[in-house]
């Protein structure tokens, strides 16, 4: 129960995140991207527990994998099969079929940087949330 609990806040924070940097790159974002970030951040914390003695730019290119392939999935879903317009890259150099880029796929790997960071201080104990803190 303890595990779920925990997912359960890496997929809130995780959601939020993604929406809120969404909303200030882009001006507006979409349910859709909320979860799209939520599941990504559970892959990327549970990757990074198993690569926890890999350097972090090995846990950056792989965490920008991940990121990547989570938006391919959902731009697959959203955008192409049920028509949604999410997003679209089609106009970005190196598309694949206008869902994902390479320039996106290089910032993912910059944010996966951060989140292997502070996952590591996190699982080390050199950063802890309060008890309190955390209902």
């Amino acid at each position: 129960m303890e595990k779920l609990k925990n997912n359960g806040k890496i997929f809130v924070f995780g959601a939020a995140g993604y929406y809120l940097l969404e909303t200030l790159w882009r001006g507006h974002s979409h349910w859709s991207m909320a979860a799209a970030g939520g599941i990504s951040l559970l892959f990327l914390i549970n990757v990074f527990k198993k690569l926890k003695n890999a350097p972090l730019y090995f846990k950056s290119i792989v965490g920008g994998t991940i990121i990547t392939a989570v938006e391919f999935v959902f731009g697959i879903v959203f955008n192409l099969f049920l028509g949604m317009s999410v997003w679209d890259y089609s106009s970005v150099p190196g598309n694949i079929l206008g869902q994902i880029c390479p320039v996106f796929s290089l910032l993912w790997c910059g944010l996966s940087f951060i989140v292997a960071f502070f996952e590591k201080m996190f699982s080390t104990g050199k950063i802890v949330f309060p008890k309190k803190a955390l209902p």
